[in-house]
């Protein structure tokens, strides 16, 4: 069964982001693996307190596109922001868009769709206070529960990971190539 790619920083990942839509794909039957810029472990959170760790299974830097039917990009505020920083996180993002297969993001997350330059002219959710950053990217921020734009997903905040996680199951078992 195909793999889906989880992309995240070190820390500040909001826990119930990556471990529930990790649990729709797995379910589902596909294989699951967590990126990151570092190895080793990276550090979940419950909003700001300290949560469960979870080993990663390859550093991005290693990982290629060819080998993932999805990317999902779990939320939290300091997980997207230190991942706008890293070279090697926005090039797999930037050429997993190019590719036209799911990316998925939610909640803070769509920041690193900003930085890697691909939201112009597209319709995202996202939490709140990334709009602005949305729109300066030439993006159009909506208050939806879930948008598909073409093979982006993104959704504003964990009251709607059903959906979110609804989207990226429809996305891989429909070969969503984007327009």
């Amino acid at each position: 069964m195909a793999k889906i790619a989880f992309l995240t920083a070190s820390e500040g990942i909001e826990k119930v982001e990556l471990t529930e839509p990790w649990k729709a794909v797995t379910d589902a039957g596909f294989t699951a693996e967590l990126l990151s810029p570092d190895s080793g472990e990276v550090q979940l959170f419950d909003h700001l307190d300290k949560a469960d760790t979870q080993k990663v299974d390859l550093e991005v830097s290693k990982a290629n596109v060819d080998d993932y039917a999805a990317l999902v990009l779990p939320g939290g505020v300091a997980n997207p922001d230190a991942l706008r920083l890293d070279k090697d996180a926005i090039a797999f993002v930037k050429d997993f868009v190019a590719s036209g297969k799911p990316v998925a993001a939610i909640c803070h997350a769509p920041w690193v769709l900003v930085e890697a330059d691909v939201v112009r002219g597209k319709r995202l959710a996202s939490f709140p206070s990334v709009q602005t950053d949305i729109r300066n990217a030439g993006g159009e921020w909506v208050d939806e529960t879930v948008v598909v734009e073409g093979n982006l997903i993104t959704s504003r905040n964990p009251d709607d990971l059903p959906a979110f996680n609804k989207a990226i199951l429809d996305a891989v078992n429909s070969g969503t190539k984007g327009e």
